[in-house]
């Protein structure tokens, strides 16, 4: 089992990789490759991470539970 403290990092880390990858990536869906989006990615992802950070402290532990049920089926 991993410590609390490096759990904490990890989120920290894989939050702020997926709000900046997916803020980037629907926007560029969305508006297409411009000036305004290169614009706009910075205020989306500001927006994004606190609210990924958060919902992983409550998805975090649904996803490992449903992890090892899916890998260890029978414990």
């Amino acid at each position: 089992m991993t410590d609390k403290k490096t759990l904490l990092v990890a989120q920290l880390c894989i939050t702020f990789m997926m709000a900046l990858s997916m803020s980037g990536i629907m926007g560029l869906l969305v508006m297409g490759p411009t000036a305004e989006w290169l614009q706009a990615w910075p205020r989306q992802f500001i927006t994004a991470w606190p609210i990924a950070f958060v919902l992983t402290l409550f998805t975090g532990r649904i996803g490992f539970a449903i992890a090892h049920r899916l890998v260890h089926p029978t414990a």
